[in-house]
């Protein structure tokens, strides 16, 4: 997202900075000028007028691609691209807004074919090696990035989005190293507590994988697991991930596990009140010394403006008893998170019914209410510190609190 964000205010700076040409007609200028209050949608109904006059105008139908890529109508605003280049094969801002559009959908091969074929046409400009250096960038051929945006910058010495595409290399980490304490406890059994070590690895741009070791201490057993994971990005919206895990279970957590999610990523541009939908299932089976669970878990997370997300889940959970016979429990939850202060961020999260079938107590029929929240400050652009706490009510009289607290470091 971040990236994406740099190539479209980047874009957007370089059309509206070019001047509008001499006895230009109003709709254009009056275009320009939406765009440069942000007012995309209604910059977009100027460019439908236009053309409900006009069907042949190219400036206009260029326009249109643009607004409409801008504004999250990737599909559409593709189309429009591909007509235009049958039109016009070499004109360079069709090349380069079409190229544009492909690596914000992660198509980078193709982005980078193009840009070829507009660089052999117009050499000289910064913005076509600006635009490959963020393709190669995507397709994590840092090096060759690098050697891109200096490029732009050679062109164009003012260039800030070369600049800051130079220092996102800089930036940029493929290790993720968490280390978190996490402790519960009861009024009815001993404390629990819980500590996990994690190593995320982004391997490409489209592979990662996540691995990690839990040592927990609940009803009076010590008992280890170790979880593994792999992610691989089916395309610019969709992602699919695999995993399970294997412990020393010690009889109080699964003695082994397996687990699939697939997720599904909307856009609706940077002005839109709701800038993105992701939608997710996720599917888990534990296995326990005399318990099996299966978890259905489907979920949807609302992103905002100004880093404000909104997360719901429900879950079904299929628990099957030796001796007992299996029975279905719903359960469900609702997260928010939000910023407060420069570096520092807060969450907070309701629940009802089961949470997590990863302990024994978790299993079975049973009532409960979840609520709590945290907070995360980011040290730096490559540490952060969250924390956490929440108190769960059960039935008959049961209680839980629990709290942790998390570091992470990028490198």
């Amino acid at each position: 997202m971040k990236h994406t964000s740099l190539l479209l205010a980047a874009l957007m700076g370089l059309l509206v900075g070019q001047p509008a040409k001499a006895q230009g007609p109003d709709w254009d200028a009056q275009i320009r000028q939406r765009v440069a209050a942000h007012q995309l949608r209604e910059a977009l109904q100027i460019v439908e007028n236009r053309l409900a006059q006009a069907p042949e105008d190219l400036e206009a139908a260029g326009w249109r691609a643009r607004l409409l890529a801008w504004t999250g109508r990737w599909q559409k605003a593709e189309a429009q691209y591909r007509h235009l280049l049958v039109l016009v094969p070499r004109d360079v801002d069709v090349l380069v807004g079409l190229a544009s559009l492909l690596t914000w959908k992660h198509q980078y091969e193709e982005s980078l074919s193009l840009l070829e074929n507009a660089t052999q046409i117009d050499p000289n400009r910064s913005d076509l090696y600006l635009s490959k250096g963020q393709a190669l960038r995507g397709l994590g051929r840092t090096e060759q990035a690098r050697v891109a945006f200096k490029q732009a910058l050679v062109l164009q010495p003012s260039n800030a989005d070369a600049r800051a595409g130079l220092a996102s290399l800089d930036d940029e980490t493929r290790y993720v190293l968490h280390f978190n304490t996490d402790i519960d406890t009861f009024n009815y059994i001993r404390t629990a507590e819980a500590f996990t070590a994690r190593l995320s690895i982004r391997m490409s741009p489209r592979w990662s994988t996540d691995i990690s070791g839990i040592s927990q201490q609940l009803f009076g057993q010590t008992a280890g697991r170790f979880l593994g994971s792999a992610t691989y990005r089916l395309t610019a919206h969709d992602s699919l991930t695999l995993g399970g895990a294997v412990a020393n279970h010690q009889a109080v957590v699964p003695k082994s596990e397996s687990f699939f999610e697939y997720g599904r990523g909307l856009s609706f541009g940077e002005s839109a009140p709701v800038r993105g939908v992701e939608v997710t299932y996720h599917q888990h089976w534990f296995w326990y010394q005399n318990a099996r669970v299966l978890v259905l878990t489907p979920g949807i997370v609302f992103y905002f403006s100004r880093d404000w997300t909104f997360s719901f889940e429900g879950t079904a959970a299929r628990s099957h008893l030796s001796g007992l016979g299996a029975e279905w429990q719903p359960s469900g939850s609702i997260h928010l998170n939000f910023p407060l202060y420069r570096s520092l961020s807060g969450n907070f999260l309701f629940g009802v019914g089961t949470e997590n079938f990863a302990m024994v107590d978790q299993i079975g029929r049973f009532s409960a209410r979840t609520f709590g929240g945290g907070l995360k400050y980011s040290l730096s652009s490559r540490q952060e510190l969250t924390n956490y706490v929440f108190k769960q009510n059960r039935s008959q009289g049961q209680t839980q609190t629990s709290f942790g607290f998390s570091y992470a470091i990028h490198f």
